[in-house]
C-alpha cells in the first residue's frame, strides 16, 4: 500500500507520531539519510510499509544483498501489510557511533496469516551512512 507523498500532515507508518514527510520520506527518498541505527530501523519498516524496495535494497550491507532481492522484496511487500512498530530496546547506534542494535516488534497480516515479527537487527555506520546488516527473527503467527 502506497502513502500519498504529497500529503504532508500524514502520519509516518514508523509510528513516530510526524508526518511522513517530516519523518521517514527524507530518507526513503534519497533527501537525509537516517542519522541513527532506529531512525534508519523505522525508515525500512516505513518503506515495507510503501513498497519502496529501492530502498531496503541501498540500505542493506552490500556484503548481504543478493540478486534475488528486488524480486522477493517486491512479492513480500506487495502481500504484507505492516499494522504496527513498536521498539523495545537500542544499543549504541547514535551518531558517532560505528554500529548498534535495535530490538523491536512488528506487527503484519498477509492473505494466509497475521503475526509479530521479533528481531534484533544489527546495524553499521559506513561511508557516513546506516546499513541493516542482520538479525535475529522470531516470527509469531497469531
Amino acid at each position: 500500500m502506497m502513502q500519498d507523498q504529497n500529503n504532508t500532515e500524514q502520519a509516518c507508518p514508523c509510528q513516530s507520531g510526524k508526518p511522513f514527510m517530516m519523518c521517514c520520506a527524507p530518507a526513503i527518498n534519497g533527501y537525509r539519510p537516517a542519522k541513527t541505527a532506529e531512525a534508519l530501523m523505522r525508515s525500512r519498516y516505513t518503506a515495507f510499509s510503501i513498497g519502496a524496495v529501492d530502498y531496503l535494497i541501498h540500505t542493506t550491507a552490500p556484503e548481504k544483498r543478493q540478486p534475488e532481492d528486488q524480486e522477493v522484496l517486491n512479492e513480500q511487500t506487495q502481500i504484507t501489510v505492516w499494522t504496527k512498530l513498536e521498539i523495545l530496546s537500542t544499543q549504541q547506534g547514535k551518531i558517532g557511533d560505528s554500529e548498534g542494535t535495535v530490538e523491536f516488534k512488528a506487527s503484519f497480516e498477509t492473505p494466509e496469516d497475521s503475526g509479530t515479527l521479533h528481531e534484533i537487527s544489527r546495524f553499521r555506520f559506513d561511508d557516513n551512512q546506516w546499513f541493516y546488516v542482520d538479525g535475529e527473527l522470531n516470527f509469531i503467527i497469531d
